[in-house]
């Protein structure tokens, strides 16, 4: 598991495919078998089905199997909060005990298998619950949770325990685990005196939700908490699918420290982002660096933390990186209204003004709101001069909106809101108060609720008081459902970000799946035949494996002589490049074994004595020299593969040429994606600017760059089990119009 003190066990991506005719064998889905139509051509899911999760939070039936009425044992206490939370969810409660006649006055039976009724849930308050699995299963039980600690989390030994634990499991034919090394947060005590929709709750680590379950005293309403532990079955992908079902949830928080598969992980996010469902995360390991030993430039760009957060954002799901940021954030993008057709435009507009009754505070919250990205759109002169109605001719109305402070103060204050927000171009109004400054702030504060009621565009405070006591904090503006209140700039327009960005994603979002390849291409089986297992592929095997795929390379002829260069420069056409070509060349720059701008005979054929002489000096095994076509004219990219332990293979673009690894400027994705996604990677890039012309060049075909994009990814759909890293460096993006040439590459198979 990626940066996990839980220990998930990570699911092994590297299966083996089968040999003849590119079948792909059947994979499994949260431990049972994917249909055949569910595959994509690598051989991984297209589906997974939602688990009926409600007669786990809303059981029926309820078996406790140990449990003790004896006053200060653990047992006795879990006992206890599971007999209380039963009673609320109305559930029947039937204590398992093999030498206890009675627990708590409620009759014990010795074994599951005795109980008087098939239960729903069992909660297995045992050291070791392997020996109780099949028992359970026998007797159908539909869900089980063991609290018991000691697996994957403690090590190697742990993590075998955790295996067999799994393998039971998903012997059982139905049984599905909650666990181990979890805890009680399941069966908390929720209010049900909320209203709005609200947030379900997902964490690894059981203490790490706490903040979120504690927005309940701030009025918010929660519906669920799943504490994972160590997923041994049940994993957070299937508690996301399950929410997003759910018509009560408005938004998913979940605190993740390491994901048990990726591509279920992906078709959770997937099945949330069909239904316009915001997930919001914490996911520990940013600063992981994902050791792994890379033989090209695209191995050392991307870090394991990198793909997750790649992924996350290819799927909508927003990432945070504090527990105040989740609250703030999730609580806004449960409440916030939302089109209600995913993939639909949403009409509303996404200008953000800022109103205040102090000059300083608006334009400092300005400053920082344009930094993040927030649009702030200019208000009209018309907008400015209606404004002035009721503001003081002075005071700047433009956006951010000063009022001063007096108009807030009397019938002034709701005219001025109702027409921020009656102007067509707005979409969100803040409103900072760094203090609370009574009577006047208690007036703003009830106003702004009254326009937020009249108006369906999104009404948000920033209550700056270290205190909060205040009634106009905790009655008029946390007794509200329709405005947002935060207590810090930065949680406000983290949110609001998120609102803007998530609204956007979820009304272009089409999902890749629906699209993903099925069977392989024709290029598949002249691909594969380049294939040398556990081998590195010399430039000129590279390059036919690209030009398999359709991707263009320049014209070349392997020699080796040279009277043969000679005679291939003129059939290449001069000028040339000249380069060595070997199955264990890495970098043939740094070691002098590239010769460019050729133009006569007799520079040929000393350029082939001098390669040939530092390749046996560098004792480099060379299976001949490349005599290339030389292009000049383009921008120098890097688009490459290579193998992620989560997700499996990987795409990334980035600025190529000799500088890729000091530049380190890449964006990465994980198949299957669409033309959309690939043309986001290369906005995420710093050196944008370069495609589009700098200093008199031209602007690159990025049309081009964006199509070999999409056939390196088919290229790591049908061979990304075979194939360890790619390296096209550099691919050269001609000027528009004249496309794109890979005029080197590097492939190691796996």
């Amino acid at each position: 598991m990626l940066g996990s003190t839980h220990g998930t066990l990570t699911t092994d991506s590297r299966r083996a495919r089968a040999i003849a005719c590119g079948e792909h064998p059947l994979q499994v889905v949260h431990g049972r078998p994917a249909e055949a139509g569910d595959l994509d051509v690598s051989g991984r899911p297209l589906y997974a089905a939602v688990p009926d999760l409600d007669r786990f939070f809303r059981p029926e039936s309820v078996a406790v199997v140990g449990a003790s009425d004896t006053e200060g044992r653990p047992n006795t206490g879990i006992t206890r909060q599971l007999l209380a939370w039963s009673e609320r969810v109305g559930a029947r409660l039937h204590p398992v005990h093999p030498t206890r006649r009675s627990v708590f006055g409620i009759p014990c039976f010795p074994s599951v298998a005795d109980l008087p009724e098939q239960v729903d849930l069992a909660v297995l308050l045992l050291s070791d619950p392997l020996p109780v699995i099949d028992e359970l299963a026998e007797a159908k039980v539909k869900f089980a949770v063991a609290f018991a600690s000691g697996f994957a989390e403690t090590g190697a030994e742990g993590a075998a325990a955790q295996e067999r634990l799994a393998a039971a499991v998903a012997r059982s034919g139905g049984l599905r685990l909650l666990g181990p090394n979890t805890n009680l947060n399941a069966f908390e005590r929720f209010r049900d005196d909320l209203d709005g929709p609200a947030i379900a709750l997902i964490t690894q680590s059981g203490h790490q939700g706490r903040p979120v379950f504690s927005l309940q005293e701030l009025g918010i309403r929660l519906s669920h908490w799943a504490p994972t532990g160590n997923e041994a079955d049940l994993e957070t992908a299937d508690f996301i699918s399950y929410f997003a079902e759910r018509p009560e949830v408005g938004a998913i928080a979940a605190y993740v420290e390491g994901l048990k598969d990726g591509r279920a992980f992906l078709l959770a996010a997937d099945r949330a982002a069909r239904r316009g469902v915001p997930v919001v995360a914490v996911k520990v390991g940013r600063t992981e660096t994902g050791a792994r030993t890379a033989a090209t430039h695209t191995g050392k760009l991307t870090g394991a933390d990198a793909v997750v957060d790649a992924a996350m954002r290819q799927y909508g799901v927003i990432r945070v990186d504090g527990l105040d940021e989740l609250q703030d954030t999730a609580t806004l993008l449960a409440r916030a209204r939302r089109p209600q057709t995913p993939g639909s435009a949403d009409p509303r507009p996404d200008g953000v003004v800022v109103y205040s009754i102090s000059g300083g505070t608006g334009a400092h919250f300005a400053d920082l709101a344009t930094e993040a990205g927030l649009p702030l759109p200019t208000l009209t002169e018309a907008k400015q001069a209606e404004l002035h109605q009721w503001i003081p001719d002075y005071l700047n109305v433009a956006n951010p909106v000063d009022n001063g402070g007096h108009p807030v103060g009397d019938w002034r204050g709701p005219r001025i809101l109702d027409a921020i927000l009656d102007d067509p171009a707005v979409g969100v109004l803040i409103c900072p108060i760094t203090g609370p400054f009574p009577p006047m702030s208690d007036k703003l504060a009830q106003d702004l609720v009254a326009a937020a009621e009249r108006t369906d565009k999104l009404v948000c405070v920033v209550w700056g008081s270290p205190v909060g006591t205040e009634a106009a904090y905790r009655e008029t503006l946390l007794g509200s459902s329709e405005v947002a209140t935060f207590r810090t700039f930065a949680n406000c327009i983290t949110a609001v970000r998120a609102h803007l960005d998530h609204t956007r994603f979820t009304a272009a979002y089409r999902s890749p799946f629906d699209e993903a390849p099925r069977s392989p291409s024709p290029s598949f089986r002249k691909a594969r035949a380049l294939m040398r297992p556990g081998q590195q592929l010399s430039e000129h095997a590279a390059k036919q494996l690209l030009r398999a795929y359709g991707i263009r390379v320049p014209r070349e002829q392997l020699v080796t002589s040279a009277a043969a260069a000679v005679r291939a420069a003129s059939l290449v056409g001069y000028p040339v490049v000249m380069k060595a070509s070997g199955a264990r060349i890495a970098h043939k720059t740094e070691l002098g074994l590239v010769k460019v701008g050729l133009t006569s005979a007799s520079q040929i054929r000393d350029a082939y004595r001098e390669l040939t002489d530092i390749a046996r000096y560098e004792d480099v095994s060379l299976d001949g020299v490349l005599v290339c076509q030389m292009v000049e004219r383009g921008v120098e990219m890097v688009v490459g593969v290579t193998h992620d332990d989560l997700f499996g293979p990987t795409v990334t673009v980035g600025l190529g040429g000799v500088l890729v690894e000091v530049l380190r400027d890449s964006a990465v994705r994980v198949p299957p994606f669409g033309e959309d996604q690939a043309r986001a990677m290369l906005t995420e890039l710093r050196g944008r600017a370069l495609l589009d012309g700098v200093r008199g060049a031209p602007p690159a075909d990025v049309d081009a760059l964006v199509e070999v994009v999409l056939r390196v990814q088919r290229m790591a759909l049908e061979l990304g089990d075979e194939i360890a890293e790619l390296d096209i460096n550099p691919l050269m993006v001609l000027p528009r119009g004249q496309g794109a040439v890979a005029l080197d590459a590097l492939a190691v198979c796996r």
